[in-house]
C-alpha cells in the first residue's frame, strides 16, 4: 500500500507461532504494544509493537480461522 504520508513508517512483520506468547516476551525485555491483536478474517492475525527506542515491529500469526 502507499504510505498514507511522508512520515509514515516502514513496518516489518515477524511469523510468530503465537501472537500471545511473543507479546508477553515482548513487554518483559521493554517493548510497548502499539496496535493490539487483531484479525485479518480468513488470514491470521496482526499485532504492532514499540522497542526501546521507538521502532514499530509487527508481528503476524498465520490462522486461517481468525475471524
Amino acid at each position: 500500500m502507499p504510505r498514507q504520508g511522508p512520515q509514515q513508517p516502514i513496518i516489518n512483520y515477524i511469523s510468530v507461532k503465537s501472537i500471545d506468547e511473543y507479546s508477553s516476551k515482548v513487554e518483559k525485555l521493554g517493548g510497548k504494544v502499539h496496535v493490539p491483536k487483531k484479525a485479518v478474517s480468513g488470514m491470521g492475525y496482526f499485532a504492532v509493537y514499540l522497542d526501546t527506542e521507538n521502532n514499530a515491529i509487527g508481528l503476524w500469526e498465520h490462522n486461517e480461522s481468525a475471524k
